[in-house]
């Protein structure tokens, strides 16, 4: 006999009527229980992302599906989002970075998102596996060497959220002085304390690395996306390099550290290191954007039967739609973590290729790892639309590190001022005056 999931402790559902946080401390620590609970209340639910920023979830798969391949009711633009529009989102909301629109594949509709998305796939076509492959553990291995002697890390702080970001650095041929500026600008925008200024950081970074690509097109994904008969505009490449790098920054650092901890705290996995199994059940039991997707009607329109107003802001459970078929012994690469229809990521297999050779660099170089608190311990991050940890404490035999390897030639090229006058964007901070994240993988891969 089943037994009927009640509200989990905290949530507001328990008789009160109000709509259920997915901010809040209490859906972060077992979202899965509140996944269940609404559930049962139907296809979708009500909920708030932030304070006074209020939104219809949903939750059912089947709906899920129909709802993202549905680009006739349901459409992108976050233009056409009601509260917004009438006041109702206050301009410093932290969500509001993830959700405003920007002139970016994300937020548009039809040909112009054709247009935009195409550059983007093509762009990345021209990056090989082997190229990839060697960015990523070059990145790795350096970021392994700055904790292997101690035998003890956090694998979250330390590796799982810096990986992609010196990747798509290097990937983008951003230079040292402004790729210190786009990992704090990502990191800012995704942790929700001062977004918008970090949003603004990093919209001046990547600004400043389309007017030095202009000038100077190297082999990367930036002069890529300049060259392609897309024929992007300025102020398109900027808000394309926020999508492309915000999405290779947070979400992978979480997709990546979540695969760590299934990794570890499933003993088959580790033991026979099945880091792709690893990965195909990360995706479907924590993926690392769980709540996302924002879609608004054209009309007022039903979602499984559900009722919806025109402009009301729609988001999609991939974590509620995934587990209630992962729980079923659901084919493994049905998961949504991807989303699906004509937003689907455009980018998933690098985005693949990178976690599992992260995974397999550090298991190779550190095959001892383990957790060095119990898994029942760690706490998650609070957030609507992340699934991350907080930390992720681990120990292993200390290893001395390695030698840098003989510097190559990259997709960076030697900082000049861009040629055009710009704005300055606000400088990253630095601690203690010292050199900034990615100025530091830069000297230790060329040797200085």
């Amino acid at each position: 006999m089943t037994t009927p999931s009640v509200p989990p402790p905290g949530c507001p559902a328990h008789g009160s009527g109000q709509r259920i946080p997915l901010d809040s401390a209490e859906f972060a620590a077992n979202p899965h229980a509140y996944y269940r609970y609404m559930r049962e209340l139907g296809p979708t639910a009500p909920v708030t992302i932030a304070p006074g920023v209020e939104a219809t979830l949903v939750t059912d798969y089947n709906a899920a599906l129909e709802l993202l391949q549905d680009s006739t009711t349901f459409r992108k633009d976050s233009r056409r989002w009601r509260a917004l529009a009438e006041g109702y989102v206050r301009p410093d909301s932290p969500v509001l970075p993830l959700l405003a629109y920007r002139p970016n594949a994300m937020f548009t509709d039809g040909a112009e998102h054709v247009r935009l998305r195409q550059a983007i796939t093509d762009s990345f076509a021209r990056v090989s596996n082997k190229r990839l492959s060697r960015i990523v553990s070059q990145a790795a291995q350096f970021l392994i060497n700055q904790f292997s002697a101690r035998g003890s890390a956090d694998l979250l702080r330390d590796y799982a959220q810096q990986l992609p970001l010196y990747v798509f650095n290097e990937l983008f041929g951003c230079p040292a002085e402004i790729g210190d500026r786009v990992l704090f600008g990502i990191s800012g925008m995704f942790d929700g304390a001062n977004a918008e200024a970090a949003s603004q950081v990093l919209l001046g970074a990547v600004s400043e690395l389309v007017a030095l690509k202009r000038a100077q097109p190297g082999e990367d994904i930036t002069s890529y996306l300049m060259q392609h008969p897309a024929q992007l505009n300025d102020e398109e490449l900027a808000h394309t390099l926020v999508l492309l790098l915000g999405a290779g920054g947070e979400p992978e650092g979480n997709l990546i550290g979540n695969a760590f901890y299934t990794m570890l705290t499933n003993e088959e996995f580790a033991r026979l290191g099945q880091f792709d199994k690893a990965v195909d059940d990360t995706l479907w039991r924590n993926a690392p954007m769980s709540n996302y997707a924002p879609h608004y009607p054209v009309v007022d329109a039903d979602v499984a039967g559900d009722k919806v107003r025109a402009g009301d802001l729609v988001l999609v459970s991939f974590g509620a739609a995934n587990t209630a078929l992962a729980d079923r012994g659901a084919d493994t690469r049905g998961h949504l973590a991807w989303s699906a229809g004509p937003h689907a990521c455009p980018s998933k297999e690098p985005a693949r290729l990178i976690a599992l050779t992260g995974l397999e660099t550090l298991f190779n170089a550190l095959p001892d790892v383990e957790l060095a608190v119990p898994a029942d311990s760690l706490a998650w991050r609070p957030g609507p639309f992340n699934r991350a940890l907080a930390s992720l404490p681990v120990r292993f035999s200390a290893v001395t590190p390695r030698a840098a390897a003989a510097p190559q030639p990259t997709a960076v090229p030697r900082y000049q001022a861009p040629p055009v006058a710009a704005a300055p964007a606000p400088a990253a901070p630095q601690p203690n005056g010292k050199a900034g994240r990615w100025s530091g993988f830069m000297k230790w891969l060329t040797g200085q």
